[in-house]
């Protein structure tokens, strides 16, 4: 009987409603099985709905897990919404919508999004960040960060989004804009929470050796907390009791400083300014660097600006202790190129040994003082090490050996600085985590205790931006003014709320146990799973999330309350899906495509394979509607196998297959699902024209199942089988069959193929050239090829072992 054809709208619903009333996706722990936990970073669910592009981290994670639970692995492999934040409430504030309502709306349409596509998710741990169930344990680690002093209140300038209305961090923002609505940003004084994640700097820092990253990844991390050893040395202020510290990696060069330098921002500046000979100068220099990003500020190639503090000398205490006295007074300037929140937010400015410096330095005719041998061009510095010059004692010294022994000199102290900042905590905005905090006039700052937690959003019928460094919350009386649970006097909350990181940091821990409401996560269950085996996600979370989450579990870990001091032990990043022209997919460009229309008319499984099939897994790759026909020809041509199935496949067949299934399973492991699904290919096309037996082809059904689990299935039952393919084992590869006795090799005469032959694996060349030479379609070749036609006389025989022998006829 034929075999019907393949209707993959009617097999793909039948075997999802099959897979969901079997409950095949539960997971549960198990002590005899060997644990492995996959997760995708999720998604927020702040638009309308899924492109093509989302899916593709979604599918390979699928595939790896459903291996894996084929190789006998307990596994993990869940789903949740990163719900809280600025892309939430943004979209609905654009569509005049509650978040709470909007959110929901958008969770439901990407759950039925992700369903169509049959990925394997426990549903039962589903998670969201706005679940006050869940954000009740967030709430709950911020106040032991608290308890440990790691939180403080500040009211330092931050960067001050005026579209958002809100304060970001310096990972919430891109080349300098706010990463959400690409406004400029400005440096605002706002009263804000601060986490001190610096305190885990070099923890953070020293572990990335510990994990199973994309070097790249790595570098990024090493790259953003930036470790710098250095000395800080106070310089005094001529006629004044200040002093401005410096951090500088090169105290080496102290005596060739000729100036200062400090961030538009310094607390010093705004004491002096009233006493400036350029007081507006100087004001409208840091009127205009307050608009500037902090990359743009920092960008290398960009012409040094800056205006000097008239007024104001500053002493240099190398030249000051030698009792050079009268070349120790150092002009002052502002420059944008130095940030208050790096180091100490100035520094001294030493032209000739330091490339900013020296531009800086010829642009405003500032002298420039070689302390360190080997200057040769004039025109540039020389950054290099070497030996000390100009240096009063210390010439002749190494620039290492000086390091210490200047810095004692001047009594200032080694010490190290980072790039990474604490982390600015506070959103002067409505939809987010409340912070779990209460402000008592008798009793200060207090936590909320932890049986009131936690402590929910309220429900307002206005939760646009106020712009004024509040939250909308802070108008809420009934919800603010509160008693202090500690004197019970009259207190009020805090009213700004947590950034859209502070869920997203610890969300991976609560898929092992999302239903507990006396603990953040069973210790045993979370011994049992963690850490995550394999994380996938977008490259962009490299410097900001990955930091978060890597701070909040050692913080975790500190206090007792997971196991490991890392959450992800191994990393892979995913290669952006482009639309058909070559851009992003977005709405600007009206070129983004719904993966529903490409299921609905090639089929869930199609899509799948396709997805996996485009390139290289952390490449990005342009989407094609055409480049479908041919993930759809290659799984048509396995329905039809189904039918003539041979009782033995031929030897050629089985040793393909056992290759397939070695490089399929090594493929998957190294998620190269392009050329696992090429040598499927390569099998097929084989199998299609020699023929296949019955067991070849249902383990050929096994390997394939990951990528099209639909059809596999329908085929699998169709063969008579009431099992799921998912709950079957993967097969084995036989290492003998991967061993060919015999090659095809091309036969040439005069270097042109007249023929092939099969030959033995190992024959020596004398073996081959007896039979070659015994082919009767081979030997009118030679005896035509010679001078005289019909009497060519071989001149030489070569052979390039199981590629191609040749035989030169004169």
């Amino acid at each position: 009987m034929a075999i019907a054809k393949y209707d993959h709208k009617e097999i793909d619903q039948k075997w999802r409603k099959a897979w969901d009333e079997a409950g095949v996706y539960k997971t549960t722990e198990d002590a005899d099985k060997e644990k492995f936990y996959i997760l995708d970073m999720f998604p927020y669910p702040s638009g309308a709905g899924l492109h093509v592009g989302h899916p593709k981290g979604y599918i390979a994670t699928d595939i790896i897990s459903r291996y894996k639970k084929m190789k006998g692995f307990n596994v993990l492999h869940p789903m949740g919404w990163d719900a809280f934040g600025l892309p939430a409430e943004q979209h609905a504030l654009k569509n005049k919508v509650h978040p709470s309502i909007n959110t929901n709306k958008n969770i439901a349409r990407y759950k039925e999004q992700l369903e169509k596509i049959s990925l394997n998710y426990d549903w039962d741990r589903e998670i969201s960040t706005t679940d006050p169930e869940f954000y009740k344990w967030t709430q709950w680690a911020f106040i032991q960060m608290f308890k440990k002093g790691l939180v403080f209140e500040s009211n330092e300038p931050i960067n001050w989004c005026p579209s958002c209305k809100t304060g970001l961090a310096n990972e919430d923002l891109e080349d300098g804009k706010c990463e959400r609505c690409d406004s400029e940003i400005e440096q605002k004084p706002i009263r804000q929470w601060v986490i001190k994640i610096t305190d885990y700097a070099d923890r953070l820092l020293a572990d990335i050796d510990k994990l199973d990253w994309q070097d790249s990844i790595k570098e990024s991390q090493r790259n953003w907390i930036g470790r710098s050893e250095g000395a800080e040395i106070d310089f005094a202020v001529k006629g004044s009791d200040d002093k401005i510290k410096v951090f500088t990696t090169r105290p080496d060069t102290l005596f060739g400083a000729t100036y200062m330098v400090l961030a538009p921002e310094h607390k010093l500046v705004q004491k002096w300014l009233d006493g400036l000979e350029n007081k507006s100068e100087v004001e409208k220099y840091i009127k205009d660097a307050s608009k500037k990003s902090h990359i743009e500020r920092g960008d290398m190639t960009k012409e040094k600006t800056g205006v000097e503090l008239k007024g104001i000398k500053a002493i240099n205490p190398a030249l000051n202790k030698s009792g050079e006295a009268n070349d120790d007074e150092l002009p002052i300037y502002i420059a944008d190129y130095v940030m208050a929140d790096y180091g100490t937010g100035a520094i001294m400015a030493v032209p000739a040994h330091d490339e900013r410096d020296f531009e800086f330095a010829k642009k405003f005719g500032i002298e420039i003082k070689d302390v360190i041998s080997g200057r040769k061009n004039k025109d540039e510095a020389f950054i290099g090490l070497g030996k000390l010059i100009n240096s009063g004692k210390f010439d002749g010294m190494d620039s290492e050996e000086a390091k210490r022994a200047i810095t004692e000199f001047v009594g200032g102290k080694m010490t190290t600085s980072y790039k990474l900042r604490d982390w600015v905590f506070a959103r002067q905005r409505y939809w987010g985590e409340p912070i779990p905090l209460i402000h008592c006039g008798k009793c200060g700052v207090v936590p909320v205790p932890d049986d009131e937690l936690p402590v929910k959003l309220p429900e307002v019928e206005s939760y646009e931006p106020t712009g004024t460094g509040e939250s909308p919350l802070a108008g809420i009386d009934d919800w603010v003014n509160v008693k202090c649970p500690e004197c019970g006097g009259d207190a009020k909350r805090e009213t700004n709320t947590m950034p859209q990181w502070a869920g997203s940091s610890w969300y991976y821990l609560r898929y092992i146990d999302p239903h507990n409401n006396k603990a953040l996560v069973d210790k045993e269950k979370e011994a049992y799973w963690s850490p995550v085996d394999f994380y996938v996600g977008g490259a962009e979370h490299a410097t900001r999330h990955l930091i978060y989450a890597r701070f909040w579990h050692k913080f975790l870990y500190d206090i007792g309350v997971v196991k490991y001091d890392e959450p992800f032990t191994k990393l892979q990043t995913v290669g952006l899906i482009m639309a058909e022209d070559g851009r992003k997919m977005s709405k600007r460009w009206g070129n983004v495509i719904n993966p529903d229309d490409i299921i609905d008319e090639y089929g869930a499984d199609t899509f799948r394979t396709y997805e996996m099939f485009m390139g290289p897994f952390d490449q990005a790759v342009s989407w094609s509607t055409k480049g479908l026909t041919g993930p759809k020809r290659f799984l048509d041509k396995i329905w039809k196998m189904q039918e003539g199935l041979l009782d033995e496949s031929p030897k050629e067949v089985q040793a393909q297959l056992h290759k397939t299934i070695k490089k399929v399973s090594e493929d998957i492991e190294n998620m190269k699902y392009n050329t696992a699904i090429s040598e499927m290919m390569i099998l097929v096309n084989l199998a299609e024209k020699e023929g296949i037996s019955k067991s070849d082809f249902e383990n050929l059904l096994k390997i394939l199942s990951p990528f099209a689990p639909h059809m596999t299935q329908e085929i699998w039952s169709n063969m008579g089988h009431d099992s799921f393919l998912l709950n079957e084992t993967w097969p084995e590869y036989d290492e003998s069959l991967l061993k060919q006795d015999t090659v095809t090799i091309a036969v040439q005469v005069n270097g042109k193929v007249r023929g092939e032959l099969e030959v033995a694996i190992d024959a020596t060349k004398e073996q081959v050239e007896e039979q070659v030479m015994s082919m009767s379609s081979v030997d009118k070749w030679v005896k035509n090829a010679g001078k005289t036609p019909g009497e060519g006389t071989v001149k030489q025989f070569i052979y390039v072992t199981g590629r191609v022998a040749n035989i030169v006829v004169q």
